[in-house]
């Protein structure tokens, strides 16, 4: 399954580049896109790529939607989640 994980992951950086470069980087559709690439890189083991990815997701969601937007909840406790984890994978308790 390795090997489609990372033939997701190159289908959806160029879905989310040509999305940012047709649509702009806050479009819906390109914070989808970013999204679903955080979450395919958190698959492959990749927490912090996948942090630092959804962090900016996130920022772009904040400047786009409304402060209780479904989206923009959803990407903010995905993020929290990671981030937590991986503070406690850090400490070394988990």
């Amino acid at each position: 399954n390795q090997g489609r994980w990372d033939d997701a992951e190159k289908l959806e950086v160029q879905v989310m580049e040509t999305r940012k470069t047709k649509l702009g980087a806050d479009h819906p559709d390109t914070l989808a896109s970013m999204n679903n690439l955080a979450y395919t890189q958190k698959s492959l083991g990749r927490d912090v790529e996948a942090i630092e990815l959804m962090r900016e997701c996130v920022q772009l969601c904040q400047q786009r939607f409304r402060p209780n937007h479904p989206n923009l909840l959803s990407f903010l406790a995905a993020l929290a989640q990671w981030e937590a984890e991986h503070a406690v994978a850090n400490l070394g308790i988990v």
